[in-house]
């Protein structure tokens, strides 16, 4: 589920490959690309070590909530990706 990458974040940073967003409601509209959501769930790809005195709660692998405008996106490697802190993640499913 999770792939190595060749960045690893620092301290109590994670990163998060987002959840592809709704192409459609529960009741079958299409949703069309101007409409759609920003997603905010996501799998964690890699996480730091944690803060000194506070070791990292999350793990890769691990199903994710976080908050609408949470993190930075980045590209890494081709793939659209988020970096944000620990403290961004809601929690985890």
């Amino acid at each position: 589920m999770a792939k190595k990458l060749s960045v690893t974040p620092l301290h109590d940073r994670v990163i998060v490959k987002p959840a592809p967003a709704e192409e459609k409601t529960a009741g079958g509209i299409i949703i069309p690309d101007t409409a759609k959501e920003k997603p905010q769930r996501g799998v964690v790809i890699a996480a730091g070590p944690g803060k000194k005195d506070e070791p990292m709660s999350v793990k890769s692998g691990d199903t994710v909530l976080y908050g609408k405008y949470a993190g930075t996106e980045i590209q890494i490697e081709g793939d659209d990706l988020l970096i944000m802190r620990e403290s961004d993640i809601l929690a985890i499913v």
